[in-house]
């Protein structure tokens, strides 16, 4: 049973500004009723331009949080675009790999990298859900699908299967105290669907935003995250993938049919899809391009040996459940669940 979660800050200091205050007091009173205390690290309300020009802040941070022993899970934010430049504080002089013990560590988006350099150092990581996106909703409730699995997590730590969500949800555009109490828009879902390849196969799942992924191949967003991320190894080698199952989900940029295919087409020609057990894809945000994205993804990846499987209610699209990483997974699209040996 979780009794302290460590809120911090890796990519965006957005938590810190004064406009989403009802959304702090509304996240920190629902984990206080489980019982829970909440420490945000010294740098986690420091604000958005603070956060942005001290990526040495942020990783002092997450080692302080990991030193820490009364925390025993660790929560991000949310998301944003830069964490890649955490790593030379974190490995420059093995910095992240002198304090890193297992506990719980849970966020998604942008810390896609931060679950990359975490598994760099031996920890099992889960992805999928943050602070302000979640525990935050301006609903009087969470959304029932995420608060079951952010439930299990805080009460067993573990993740025992996934199944898909019975409803999706379009998007907020009104964050403002307005919102408090608005319930979201809500559509029905279909399951998980099988685009190529055998309905049930197993491995140990890594991935997140293929926004995020892309960066560490492409220069486009920041000039120097190819030379960074290749400097201290980010990305897994095609030995350390062999076997496993990449999870991708789109961010809510909403990439264009074109650009995602160039993603997926980075991932190929780094020869990532000849490696693995299987793919699993999340649902984009809205349901934008949901059929273009499909469609790409059978004409890049799709074959009949390689399993991919799209739709999993994971990233960017609400509700979000919590996939574990580091773990023994088995896929079975046939009984539409995914479960997990941890």
């Amino acid at each position: 049973m979780v009794k302290k979660i460590g809120i911090v800050s890796l990519s965006s200091g957005v938590l810190g500004e004064s406009f989403i205050k009802h959304e702090l007091k509304i996240g920190v009173d629902r984990l206080n009723k489980y019982g829970i205390e909440v420490e945000f690290l010294p740098n986690a309300l420091k604000g958005m331009d603070f956060i942005k020009e001290h990526p040495e802040s942020r990783a002092k941070d997450l080692i302080e949080a990991f030193k820490d022993d009364s925390i025993d899970m660790i929560l991000c934010a949310i998301g944003g675009e830069d964490t890649y430049r955490l790593l030379p504080y974190l490995f420059g002089n093995n910095e992240l790999k002198k304090v890193v013990k297992q506990k719980i560590f849970l966020g998604f988006s942008d810390t896609t990298k931060n679950h990359f350099m975490l598994g760099k150092v031996g920890i099992k990581t889960f992805y999928g859900q943050a602070f302000l996106p979640d525990i935050c909703e301006l609903s009087n409730e969470m959304l029932p699908y995420t608060k079951k699995y952010f439930e299990e997590l805080i009460t067993t730590g573990k993740i025992k299967e996934i199944r898909p969500s019975e409803f999706w949800y379009k998007e907020r555009e009104d964050f403002s105290e307005n919102s408090i109490g608005v319930d979201m828009e809500r559509y029905e879902n279909t399951g998980f669907e099988l685009l190529s390849g055998k309905p049930v196969f197993t491995g140990e799942i890594l991935g997140g935003c293929i926004d995020s992924i892309y960066d560490i191949f492409d220069n486009s967003r920041f000039e120097d995250t190819v030379s960074l991320c290749k400097k201290y190894d980010l990305f897994p080698s095609l030995k350390e993938w062999k076997n496993k199952i990449l999870l991708l989900e789109t961010s809510e940029e909403k990439p264009e049919p074109k650009l995602f295919r160039k993603m997926i087409g980075a991932l190929k020609d780094f020869g990532i899809f000849d490696v693995l057990s299987g793919v699993l894809v999340g649902k984009p945000q809205d349901e934008v391009y949901y059929e273009e994205y499909k469609k790409i993804l059978i004409e890049e990846i799709g074959d009949k040996d390689l399993s991919v499987v799209y739709n999993i209610n994971v990233g960017h699209a609400t509700p979000r459940c919590i996939i574990p990483f580091g773990v023994a997974a088995e896929v079975n699209v046939d009984k539409q669940v995914i479960t997990f040996d941890n």
